[in-house]
């Protein structure tokens, strides 16, 4: 093509496919979301392979993947705080349990060595093999074998599955324990390097043995793996980036704080530094001071007090829909600015209360705003699929993740069959549920109010199990980098500078999705 000929062409496109700022503006007064819009190729001399999806949260927090997972409670505790962390990203710890309780799932993600479970879950001697069966029960445990500790957490022994029995029901667990003279077990100081290759071959050495129980010199338990974590972990490459750690080589986490009040409604600042102080203490990497409506005194008062005790915490706070909101919360001082009001599939704010903006032009807004305060901002809410993710970060430093991550198995909540189909419980923050149990002030609600009735911004659901986050994340990914390499974008800011926007009539999204066929779906058996 000659290059009077390839300026022609570029020139043509330019009047089809335009820039943000064109685009957006050419918009108004219409607000636009994801499936409104589609993104022009470009000229690519990049493979999706090649691209780079690493972010930044602040100028202390990088990301090697820009997906945080939801500080909702049946999104993100430990479990999928680590999982995110070990595939390059950032879990948010919700905080609808006591602070304690918050403050230990953050130091369970910090102290995590990949692969070795370092709190296992144990039980005592003189408890009854019935006692124990209702525990499992109780707690839908997926194992039944149990370490046995006393009262210093020192090693006594190992029930089996084999032994946990209705028959045995009335006999303690001391007289059907394997005792610790028949265990054979690992020191800490073995493992702590690398617990996967000491594992392998402690397992390829005991034939017949499936757990790996790590005392330290005193014989207080402090660790177990399993054989099936270590032939998963070995045989499968489940880590999709580099793993996100800090200066010290520990996973990164999050964790959402709760705006705490007095009785007579004033912030409680002393209980806020506090908590904020004992997450500090054990290594957290950013706090998230997340409400449904961010652009309030009382989140500014919160950011400013955290930002005036902690000088160098990445803050992240929201959410809000206006420029207005970003340049508040930056003022007080965020490091990161959660951007969407209502787009959530169990969020019901728009229905109830009338208000935000439809996510994409939301995000335009925000960012136009961001780019003159400094800060980062996150799309947060509305993401379905991987290409929502794409046309979020042309805008946005990063995503956060509630429904596609709730049906993991990493995810808080009970799995249940119903139908043959496996399921878990997931709830929006504004339901009535979540806000008994501890997120009413995110809404503007005092759980304890009894003068009037919680009104429910956020309702409950189910969603379908869909197996390990670290493959959805995968999926996730793949996407992301190919729609990195159809605009030939080696970088996320270099996504942001090349992105070119179409409108998107209905007949051109249901173009865009399968149609007139029908789908087969081919299952490994």
């Amino acid at each position: 093509m000659t290059k009077v000929a390839q300026k022609s062409s570029s020139a043509l496109d330019a009047e089809f496919y335009q820039s943000a700022d064109a685009f957006f503006r050419a918009s108004l007064p219409v607000a636009l979301t994801f499936d409104d819009v589609s993104l022009a190729t470009l000229y690519s001399e990049i493979l999706p392979r090649d691209a780079d999806t690493a972010t930044a949260l602040s100028d202390t927090l990088r990301l090697h993947i820009p997906i945080i997972s939801s500080d909702m409670d049946t999104v993100t505790e430990s479990r999928m705080a680590i999982v995110m962390a070990l595939n390059g990203g950032l879990g948010l710890i919700h905080y609808n349990m006591p602070p304690r309780d918050q403050v230990r799932e953050v130091a369970r993600v910090k102290r995590h060595i990949h692969g070795l479970i370092q709190d296992p879950i144990t039980t005592t001697p003189d408890v009854l093999v019935g006692d124990l069966l209702a525990r499992i029960e109780q707690k839908k445990y997926a194992f039944s074998t149990f370490p046995v500790a006393d009262a210093d957490g020192k090693l006594i022994g190992l029930v089996s599955g084999n032994v946990l029995k209705e028959r045995y029901k009335t006999k303690k667990i001391a007289e059907v324990m394997t005792p610790r003279a028949h265990l054979i077990v690992e020191n800490k100081r073995a493992v702590a390097k690398d617990p996967i290759k000491a594992a392998d071959a402690f397992f390829s050495l005991h034939v017949g043995i499936n757990k790996m129980l790590v005392v330290d010199n005193d014989d207080r338990l402090r660790g177990l793996v399993t054989s099936s974590d270590v032939e998963r972990i070995t045989t499968e490459s489940k880590a999709l980036r580099k793993p996100a750690r800090d200066d010290d080589f520990r996973l990164v986490v999050g964790a959402a704080l709760s705006p705490v009040r007095k009785p007579d409604g004033s912030l409680d600042r002393d209980k806020i530094t506090e908590h904020v102080g004992a997450l500090v203490a054990e290594n957290v990497d950013a706090i998230a001071v997340s409400t449904a409506h961010g652009h309030t005194a009382g989140v500014g008062e919160v950011v400013r007090l955290v930002r005036d005790a902690f000088p160098g915490l990445t803050i992240i706070a929201g959410n809000v829909t206006t420029a207005a909101g970003v340049t508040w919360l930056a003022e007080c001082g965020a490091s990161a600015i959660k951007i969407g009001q209502g787009p959530g599939s169990i969020c019901t704010t728009r229905m109830v209360a009338g208000v935000g903006i439809p996510q994409l032009t939301a995000l335009y807004v925000a960012s136009r705003a961001a780019k003159d305060a400094g800060v980062r901002i996150i799309a947060d809410g509305g993401i379905t699929k991987s290409g929502d993710i794409v046309k979020a970060l042309t805008l946005a430093d990063a995503v956060i993740l509630g429904g596609l991550l709730a049906g993991c198995r990493e995810a808080p909540g009970e799995i249940m069959e119903i139908n043959g189909k496996l399921y878990k419980q997931y709830r929006g923050m504004g339901s009535i549920a979540a806000m008994k149990d501890g997120s009413a002030a995110r809404y503007g609600h005092d759980k304890n109010d009894t003068t009037r009735k919680l009104t429910a911004e956020g309702i409950e659901a189910l969603k379908e199990v869909s197996g390990y986050a670290a493959d959805v994340l995968g999926n996730l990914l793949g996407g992301v980098q190919s729609g990195m390499g159809y605009l030939g974008a080696k970088t996320l800011p270099d996504l942001r500078a090349r992105a070119r926007y179409i409108r998107v009539s209905h007949a051109g999204q249901k173009e865009a999705a399968p149609h007139d066929v029908i789908e087969v779906s081919t299952k490994k058996t």
